[in-house]
């Protein structure tokens, strides 16, 4: 994680490491194990472990992450008319009992799960739009807000640091023992009317995340 070992390096061999850190050999290659889990390592047959080139995966914390042709795409797991969750009821600005239309989706890299979200959009916005439909939206659901009258306008992210639930674990195909970085993320349309807000799940051993804001100038 430091860099000290560079992609490619060979690590010494079990024996080494046991003598090296006055650990049984058992200890070592559980060490190893849970390394490979975690995609800091590889092992070439008859040759070795070695260090894998695998920087992590650097999120630019915009309101959406555009499929594009670098290998990312959406798949959609759910939509479905719910009373959200408190917290994101209170973010919609809800009244009590109002109703959402959720969207879940998986977000991949090459395949790979990267990220989960729950996205949730007020009733009285999303009703008859293609928010509600099973299927994905050209343009995505900044696009179809956008053509219902309420284009993003700005964005406010709360970020938490804990251990995954099991869907969690699961979805994201996490090893054991890694957390996950939680985006609890509320999107505004003109007026500061919160027209969406989203919790985004992403293993805390992949993911680094980047805020840029530009500086206004002094006058």
């Amino acid at each position: 994680m430091s860099g000290r070992l560079t992609p490619g390096t060979r690590l010494p061999s079990t024996p080494q490491l046991a003598e090296r850190h006055a650990a049984a050999g058992a200890t070592v290659q559980r060490a190893l194990s849970l390394l490979k889990d975690e995609g800091f390592v590889y092992g070439h047959p008859g040759k070795g472990v070695y260090v894998r080139d695998r920087a992590p995966v650097v999120v630019e914390a915009a309101a959406y992450l555009a499929p594009s042709p670098r290998g990312y795409a959406y798949r959609l797991l759910d939509v479905a008319e719910c009373e959200p969750p408190a917290d994101i009821a209170r973010a919609l600005e809800l009244d009590e009992g109002g109703r959402a239309i959720l969207r879940r989706r998986l977000l991949l890299s090459d395949g790979d799960p990267l990220e989960l979200s729950w996205s949730y959009y007020p009733l009285e916005i999303a009703q008859g739009s293609p928010l509600t439909r099973r299927a994905k939206i050209p343009g995505g659901a900044p696009q179809a807000l956008a053509d219902l009258g309420f284009p993003q306008r700005e964005f406010e992210d709360r970020i938490s640091v804990r251990q995954p639930t099991t869907e969690e674990q699961e979805g994201l195909e996490l090893p054991d023992d890694v957390p996950i970085l939680r985006q609890f993320r509320v999107v505004y349309s003109d007026s500061r009317r919160p027209v969406e807000a989203s919790i985004l799940i992403k293993g805390g051993h992949l993911h680094e995340l980047r805020y840029r804001q530009p500086i206004a100038e002094t006058p």
